[in-house]
């Protein structure tokens, strides 16, 4: 447990100051509720017309004329995601918008035909990592023998923030190189969190790797198994929690882009939108790195020249695909409600949507169908994309065999490049959730922090962490943040890790 600095509980009437949350995505809706809640008044900017960032949605009308939720795609909602789970409570305290999928299901092709499942896998460290290596098909006895347990010593006591000063000149590929990890366990199990981040385990920064297991298999007791929306989000998230916003008197502009930003003549920051300045005392930009990097360069007198180079140098992930397919049959009963695929020329993972969310079960009730959608991560920039949307179908046929014969009633085909990159050494020059002038905070996924916290989790949690910042300086309390801990939970293994590294 993370506790904000000690405060009064809010402000009173008349003296709370104005600040603008630049971002409606997670990061963002989580700092105007932190700021909201403690009375200050704030105007949240969203570019798009709904909320909810990189997890929106918007309405399309199919080829059978009824209208449907397309979104960028299936997301997890793992159970660690405390500080993510704590804003979505605002709106509704005993979250009956999730529901739990039964397994995490992972199936390799390649002719192997190995399948993992983490049902079975015990939830509490250390037997987690161990039982998911005694259950899986892809860890034999001659392969343990073979892997190098001195190189996989990082992976038994993750420490935060210390792992990036250990592994963040390394890949994710090189490093399961050193630990001599079997070949098929590498892409059912670790590619699954490269993949995570939208991109190619020669890319990515083992820090983040290793940050993941930990998160997964050694630093927390919930495992791998997550929920999901039973709605699409929209309806299930984020016009719910806009509507708790809006009663504490948030001022959401939606379609609203946000130009410049410019420090103000006696203090505080000037937020240009829509061609029009708006003073505001305080900033938070919560955007993804390719927004940041645009406000910012915008922005030629905020904070200062070296932080602005910084952010130019961000970087986004490879382009990836989600393809959704309204199909005129239904697939296989037994088919899960989502699929993990490694081997199967780029699609990484299938979701039949008809299998837990209301608005896809009620078009396949009354049609007799299916909805389906595919993923593609990290694709080559180049690719040319008719053909990988084409790659994708044949790639289902393969997975789901039943559904060669159904015919896609309508097809929809989103393609994005807006997904931080965490590049081999990259780590310094992402942004901290303060910056130089303390008017201005930064959240989001791509900002770094001390916490052992990722993804959307990492999106909630800087969220929350910007607004502590600000509301510290104003003698406010702030939200008070849970994370896994900060190294191994399992005492036997430091002290495992402690002895091995001690010796020559």
């Amino acid at each position: 447990m993370i506790r904000p600095a000690p405060g009064r509980d809010r402000f009173g009437g008349g003296e709370a100051p104005r600040v603008a949350v630049v971002g409606g995505g997670i990061a963002g809706l989580a700092a105007a509720t932190a700021l909201a809640e403690r009375g200050v008044g704030v105007t949240l900017y969203e570019r798009e017309q709904g909320l909810g960032g990189r997890l929106t949605g918007w309405p399309v009308t199919l080829a059978d004329g009824s209208t449907a939720t397309m979104s960028r795609g299936f997301h997890a909602f793992f159970r660690q995601y405390y500080n993510l789970r704590g804003l979505l409570r605002r709106a509704d305290p005993g979250l009956g918008m999730l529901t739990g999928l039964p397994d995490y299901p992972l199936r390799h092709g390649g002719g192997t035909g190995l399948y993992d499942s983490f049902t079975r896998v015990p939830r509490t460290p250390p037997w987690s990592a161990l039982g998911f290596v005694a259950l899986s098909p892809t860890f034999g006895l001659r392969d343990l023998a073979r892997m190098d347990p001195r190189a996989a010593l990082p992976l038994l006591d993750v420490r935060v923030p210390q792992v990036y000063e250990e592994l963040d000149a390394v890949s994710a590929d090189n490093f399961l190189s050193r630990i001599r990890f079997p070949e098929a366990a590498r892409h059912l199990a670790f590619e699954v969190f490269s993949r995570s981040f939208f991109c190619d385990p020669g890319e990515l920064s083992a820090a983040e790797l290793v940050l993941m297991f930990h998160i997964y298999f050694l630093g927390s007791s919930e495992g791998l198994l997550f929920d999901v929306p039973d709605e699409p989000f929209p309806a299930a998230l984020w016009e719910p929690l806009g509507t708790y916003l809006t009663g504490h008197g948030v001022e959401l502009r939606t379609g609203t882009a946000v130009e410049e930003v410019a420090p103000a003549v006696g203090g505080g920051l000037t937020v240009t939108a829509a061609g029009r300045p708006h003073p505001y005392d305080a900033l938070v930009l919560a955007l993804d790195s390719g927004g940041l990097r645009h406000v910012v360069a915008e922005s030629h007198r905020l904070c200062d020249t070296p932080w602005r180079e910084r952010i130019a140098r961000l970087r986004d992930a490879p382009p990836f695909l989600v393809s959704r397919l309204w199909l005129d049959r239904p697939v296989a009963a037994e088919r899960p409600g989502f699929l993990g695929t490694s081997g199967f020329g780029g699609l990484d993972n299938v979701s039949v949507l008809d299998r837990w969310e209301g608005e896809a079960a009620r078009w396949a009730a009354r049609t007799g169908g299916s909805v389906i959608e595919l993923h593609a991560y990290a694709v080559a920039p180049g690719a040319d994309r008719a053909d990988r949307q084409r790659l994708l179908v044949e790639q289902l046929h393969r997975v789901y065999p039943e559904t060669r014969d159904a015919r896609a009633v309508d097809a929809r085909h989103e393609w994005r490049a807006d997904c931080p990159l965490f590049p081999v050494g990259g780590y310094g020059d992402r942004p901290t959730v303060r910056t130089p002038d303390p008017n201005v905070m930064v959240a989001g996924d791509v900002v770094r922090t001390d916490l052992p916290v990722a993804l959307m989790e990492r999106a909630a949690t800087t969220g929350f962490l910007a607004a502590n910042a600000l509301l510290e300086r104003w003698g406010v309390r702030g939200q008070t943040l849970w994370t896994v801990p900060d190294k191994g939970r399992s005492a036997g293994l430091r002290a495992l890790v402690h002895l091995a590294r001690r010796r020559p």
